[in-house]
């Protein structure tokens, strides 16, 4: 069995906290569909990837987002916005749900469709001169003045992404035992407030989502 997972029918106790259902924004306000689920990792319960419903537009209907690309939507309250196009998305490998049961497999599919979005250290669409991400010098308040400001700051920062990476490597496979949380001292990437909500629920209810539909069962026997 691979480490990573769907929530499937799993559901929240309050589905106002559940971002599956919400709008998918592309580049000019284009709408490319509604996330139908997430692709998380068992071990720290960390989402990596949506997985967007298109609603037919796409030959095959769904496509997944890297979760590290998605933006809250400034015009669509609750929605998310991506720089992606519709033809941009078409030209993704064929997402298929039943390569996630295999590392290998997935491993696979993950390196084609992260090619896609590859090249260089700017992130682009092949085939065009299009930066979707901005470069260093292009980030807003990149400034000389501005750097040495935060350098301090930056310190502080790969501190605490060091201590996260170190707990993260301490979850042994599953969750512990006598336990129904994931202890949560590191608050989830900034994406918008109902994106930290979710992934804080997911984390925390990590197990009741492994043992949902005889997962648990599974991923013991698989570490």
């Amino acid at each position: 069995m691979a480490n990573y997972g769907m929530l499937r029918d799993y559901r929240f106790t309050d589905e106002s906290e559940d971002i599956r259902g919400a709008k998918l924004y592309g580049l000019d306000d284009e709408k490319l569909g509604k996330i139908d689920d997430v692709i998380f990792d068992y071990s720290s319960g960390l989402i990596r990837y949506v997985v967007v419903d298109t609603g037919g537009w796409l030959r095959t209907k769904k496509f997944i987002v890297p979760a590290e690309r998605l933006r809250a939507s400034a015009k669509h309250d609750d929605d998310f916005t991506v720089d992606l196009t519709k033809v941009q998305v078409e030209s993704f490998p064929p997402y298929v749900e039943t390569d996630l049961e295999s590392d290998d497999q997935w491993l696979d599919y993950e390196g084609r469709y992260r090619s896609k979005w590859e090249a260089d250290p700017v992130m682009h669409r092949d085939g065009t001169d299009r930066n979707i991400t901005p470069t260093t010098q292009q980030m807003p308040g990149n400034s000389p003045s501005t750097r040495a400001a935060g350098a301090s700051d930056a310190v502080r920062s790969e501190s605490v992404e060091e201590a996260e990476m170190e707990d993260a490597e301490s979850i042994e496979p599953g969750y512990a035992a006598g336990t129904s949380t994931v202890d949560i001292d590191v608050s989830a990437v900034g994406i918008g407030p109902r994106w930290d909500t979710f992934q804080d629920r997911l984390r925390e209810r990590r197990k009741d989502v492994i043992g949902t539909g005889g997962i648990e069962d599974e991923y013991r026997k698989a570490g």
